[in-house]
């Protein structure tokens, strides 16, 4: 039998059997994960060094607690942004660096990037991807281009139309709503509650021509998606629920499991019902029966697209793409309708110059009338009836932001390392899209 030297371990020949090697392997293994991982950290922070870091709370929970999605937390952000601009760094606990880029050029020149050398975020990636899966806003790379080619032909102008009507309709049920409440007495209201549900309530109905009235009574497929994104938001500010093993063990986890079930069924339930009805005649034919019944809705869109080899998505590609633009639609288009809506309240002068402009685009035309424009996005009927009752307010931002003030020169030297990101706009500058470029 064979003998093993470990002299080197103070230890004399032994013998060379599995029981003593796969011990020493999996001590090596360990100790060489160890290392590669402190010298990744410590290049990490070295690379970081040219960003300036606010003071932590303490070395273990790092910032975590001080740039929430609180009234607070958005005082806290504006604050550092206005002290360290036009980029900081921040710590969530004491091992995972964020870098929250403040300044429109550097920004530009993270969305302009191709897709396939800009990272995704792995951390949140993670904790979103129970719930929206493969789709486009959590895939990187090869994948995100291959999708991305094949989600193209929802966004069609001539697809897009319909949906103006739609728009129309669910702002005038806001406002409605508005309008009553103000007649009731009431002088203060969540704004962002109100908008979010009107934004969820268009976005059903496109994507899955499902009207649940959600914002004139309680509806559960909505509340569940609202409940999972304060889920997430709230699982970033728990370092120790990071760990899926922990974080499905509490409360907030078995509740974010329960709910991903509901969402994923109600979308399956309308990919299978589609499924069954899928056009047996031509396409063409199709899409004309289609448009004299109603609108040609996302989930339709989806079934019907194929790649270049001609395969089409799968049932679950479909649930995972649904259920992010569920989530991505309403969220970032509330945040920045309630955004504009608190800086044209907080600035007269510029909300006069939007009323103007909007009484020009209405002249002799009735607004209850008004169809797809390619300039117009935000419904006229909507500037017109809220500027003009428009007030500051505390809002609700689930997502960081920063409000900034505008800085007029780069930081010299700035650099972007390959790290998770935070990245913050300044109102009132223009970032231009990636022109298909960029992820989005």
């Amino acid at each position: 039998m064979s003998l093993l030297s470990l002299s080197w371990l103070g230890l004399g020949p032994v013998v060379a059997s599995p029981w003593l090697l796969l011990p020493l392997v999996g001590a090596y293994w360990l100790l060489a994960r160890v290392l590669a991982w402190t010298y990744t950290f410590y290049d990490k922070c070295r690379r970081l060094q040219c960003f300036p870091e606010p003071p932590k709370r303490n070395w273990f929970w790092g910032h975590l607690g001080l740039i929430g999605p609180t009234e607070e937390g958005l005082k806290n952000m504006t604050q550092i942004s206005a002290t360290y601009s036009p980029g900081f760094r921040i710590w969530l606990g004491p091992i995972i660096p964020f870098v929250v880029l403040c300044h429109p050029d550097i920004i530009r020149s993270i969305t302009n990037a191709s897709a396939a050398i800009v990272p995704k975020d792995e951390l949140f990636i993670r904790f979103l991807k129970p719930w929206l899966g493969e789709g486009i806003l959590l895939t990187a790379a090869d994948k995100w281009s291959h999708r991305r080619r094949m989600l193209t032909p929802a966004f069609h102008f001539n697809i897009l139309k319909p949906y103006v009507k739609i728009f129309n309709e669910s702002v005038n049920i806001m406002l409605d709503k508005w309008q009553r409440l103000a007649s009731e007495g009431s002088s203060r209201l969540d704004m962002f509650e109100h908008i979010s549900l009107m934004t969820l309530d268009s976005l059903q109905k496109c994507i899955f021509s499902f009207d649940s009235h959600c914002q004139e009574r309680s509806s559960e497929y909505i509340a569940t998606i609202l409940e999972l994104s304060g889920l997430v938001e709230k699982r970033t500010q728990h370092l120790l629920q990071h760990m899926d093993f922990l974080y499905y063990l509490t409360h907030d986890g078995r509740r974010f499991r329960r709910a991903c079930r509901l969402v994923h069924d109600f979308t399956d339930a309308v990919i299978q019902e589609r499924r069954r009805t899928l056009p047996t005649q031509d396409i063409d034919d199709f899409l004309k029966d289609k448009a004299k019944s109603k609108t040609l809705d996302f989930i339709d869109v989806l079934l019907l697209s194929k790649d270049e080899d001609g395969k089409p998505l799968s049932d679950e590609d479909i649930r995972a793409e649904a259920d992010t633009f569920m989530f991505a639609g309403h969220d970032t288009t509330a945040s920045g309708l309630s955004w504009v809506l608190y800086n044209l309240a907080r600035h007269p002068e510029y909300q006069e110059r939007c009323r103007q402009e909007v009484q020009e685009l209405l002249k002799d035309r009735e607004p209850k009338e008004i169809e797809w424009t390619p300039a117009s996005f935000i419904h006229p009927v909507f500037i017109q009836q809220t500027l003009p009752h428009a007030f500051p307010m505390p809002l609700r931002f689930p997502s960081p932001f920063c409000a900034l003030e505008t800085w007029k020169e780069p930081c010299p030297g700035m650099c972007f390392p390959g790290t998770p990101s935070l990245v913050g706009t300044v109102p009132g500058q223009d970032i231009p899209s990636s022109h298909g470029q960029g992820q989005s």
